[in-house]
């Protein structure tokens, strides 16, 4: 049985890719979404990919599979926007926590069958790490110009939402908290204190996986943060790992990367999108095309964890996997510790 951090000091780990674009695929409708338990909800839910873990329980779970028979060691939750704050969209804030350890339970069940599928796969391989997303609501920006003091959610807000979604996650099962896709640190800040106070609390240890937003060009956070600025203000989570995912395909995401690479003294992971989106709002990016990308990175020593976001499907995975097979992980410095799985 190996810890995450024992295999990350080995190989380099494979995350999975975009679950969105795999539910797509399924070309499902309200009366999917709804199911037997929301079958007479009164708002349309159409679209809401969180609730499929309560809905279609076996749809999440058979995407997970594809993911880990693609090469993925770590599994994403399939939590995005699994709390209060982007719920109410839904007005489905009260089933929050069944949501989250649906969610972990769907992921952990695909490992279990992937085990069961390969008798001879070395235990401990794979991971389930529970998803934490930005939320839909900015704690660093005002959403009305004529009024920047103004703010649609506080920090308190944020933080007990979150609280209730790490909550579900550990009882589901999860292995790795991952918060992810943040354009704003403050609201990652309220998730890393969320996240702590939970470990507190209740007297357990995860380790925490950390992916920022570079949205364009500049190297700068949607809340107007530099890279390092954004390294520095997340640092003192001790996190297993800092990187980025989204926003960016492997071509525009490398010189964020390799500024990373040299300033983290913790793992580095990147998980871009499959290219950048056409006209049309698709991703073209073939698998074998980010596989050819990702795998220059690892020759030059820049990550640890590498896998793919928003366009990227199982075939980009395997791409991925078999790309970086057998290249030598970014070193850290020895003397830094870690906390495992």
């Amino acid at each position: 049985m190996h810890t995450l951090n024992e295999l990350l000091k080995k190989q380099i780990l494979v995350i999975d890719g975009a679950m969105g674009t795999m539910i797509q695929r399924y070309q499902l409708k309200e009366k999917d979404y709804r199911g037997e338990q929301f079958k007479n909800w009164h708002l349309d839910v159409q679209g809401n990919n969180d609730m499929l873990c309560i809905t279609q329980p076996q749809i999440i779970e058979e995407i997970h599979l594809q993911y880990l028979e693609a090469g993925a060691h770590i599994i994403e939750t399939n939590t995005f926007s699994a709390q209060k704050i982007s719920m109410a969209d839904y007005e489905l804030q009260d089933y929050c926590y069944e949501m989250n350890v649906a969610a972990a339970q769907c992921a952990r069940n695909a490992v279990n069958r992937y085990y069961a599928l390969h008798p001879d796969a070395e235990t401990g391989t794979k991971f389930v790490a529970g998803a934490i997303g930005p939320t839909n609501r900015t704690l660093s920006l005002s959403p009305d110009v004529n009024n920047p003091g103004y703010r649609a959610v506080t920090f308190d807000q944020v933080m007990e939402a979150y609280y209730e979604q790490v909550k579900g996650l550990v009882a589901g099962g999860v292995d790795i908290i991952l918060i992810e896709t943040i354009f704003d640190t403050l609201n990652a800040k309220a998730a890393i204190f969320a996240v702590k106070k939970y470990f507190k609390d209740f007297q357990i240890n995860l380790p925490i996986m950390i992916s920022g937003t570079i949205t364009d060009a500049s190297g700068r956070t949607l809340s107007g943060q530099t890279l390092e600025a954004f390294y520095i203000s997340v640092e003192h989570a001790n996190p297993i790992s800092v990187g980025f995912n989204c926003a960016l395909g492997a071509t525009q995401m490398r010189p964020h990367i390799e500024e990373l690479s040299m300033l983290a003294n913790c793992y580095v992971s990147a998980y871009p999108n499959a290219g950048l989106p056409n006209a049309f709002g698709e991703y073209d990016e073939q698998p074998h095309e980010t596989g050819h990308i990702i795998a220059e990175w690892a020759k030059e020593g820049l990550v640890n964890i590498v896998g793919g976001c928003c366009g990227t499907t199982p075939e980009h995975i395997k791409c991925i996997a078999d790309a970086v097979k057998g290249l030598k992980p970014r070193s850290i410095a020895s003397n830094i510790t870690k906390e495992t799985v």
